[in-house]
């Protein structure tokens, strides 16, 4: 069942929005060679306390998943696509690491995602970021009041398409509100102009997710959780929760 929300849960959500916000941002600067992806999930704990938010991630089942979620946050680095387990393993220079955060607020929640390089970034790598980055800004623009889902799924499709990238083949966004996951799915593959109508109210995360190589096709690793790309190459991944409105889009996971 879709729910559609209130501007005053706008901006409740808003608040859930800006924790993580912090935590991305906060993620990012302590991100360096010799840092072990724990110390991620460790920041966006102290931020999570800070701001008196909790993490929709920690302990998450859903039902494919063999064992609930044991972070805060996703670390997922290089070939690894969504859902990487930020453990002992320790952050190189030239890695491409995604980070995918939530907070939730006073029983609503905010969720966004952000891929960046620590210390050395090459130019190939560089094209992956900024065009994943950009399927996102066409997607948000897309959805408006009159469109279809559709609408944004095409954009996020076609600017992978256009740049030689993989989409990973079954995942995409969600509805967001009073759970991280609710309906409806957000695709990041479909055809403008068709699907569910986008109306005011509707509150959803949009999350382009692209492979380097070219391929779809990922893999489960053996933690249950991590997705990672079949051929090697790298993924980036970038998400923002929005509010379709009659003004446009707002952005609810930012500063």
């Amino acid at each position: 069942m879709v729910t559609y929300r209130s501007p005053r849960e706008w901006e409740r959500m808003r608040e859930a929005g800006r924790v993580v916000a912090r935590i991305l941002a906060g993620t990012r600067e302590a991100a360096e060679p010799g840092l072990p992806l724990a110390e991620l999930d460790a920041v966006a704990g102290r931020i999570l306390k800070e701001n008196g938010a909790t993490s929709p991630f920690l302990h998450y089942k859903p039902s494919w998943a063999p064992v609930p979620y044991p972070a805060n946050i996703c670390v997922s680095v290089n070939d690894v696509v969504v859902h990487g387990i930020p453990d002992g393993r320790v952050l190189k220079d030239g890695d491409l690491v995604s980070v995918d955060c939530g907070a939730t607020v006073d029983g609503y929640c905010g969720d966004a995602a952000v891929s960046f390089f620590v210390g050395t970034e090459d130019e190939a790598g560089r094209t992956l970021l900024d065009v994943t980055e950009q399927a996102l800004r066409r997607a948000i623009a897309a959805a408006v009041p009159g469109n279809r889902m559709g609408d944004i799924a095409s954009a996020v499709e076609r600017t992978a398409r256009k740049a030689g990238f993989g989409i990973m083949r079954g995942c995409g966004g969600h509805g967001i509100g009073t759970e991280m996951h609710e309906d409806p799915p957000v695709p990041n593959v479909g055809k403008a102009g068709k699907g569910m109508p986008l109306r005011e109210g509707l509150t959803i995360a949009i999350e382009p997710m692209f492979h380097e190589g070219g391929s779809d096709d990922s893999r489960t690793l053996a933690d249950g959780w991590s997705i990672a790309t079949t051929d090697g190459s790298r993924a980036a991944h970038f998400e923002h929760t929005i509010a379709i409105t009659g003004d446009g889009p707002m952005i609810l996971t930012a500063l």
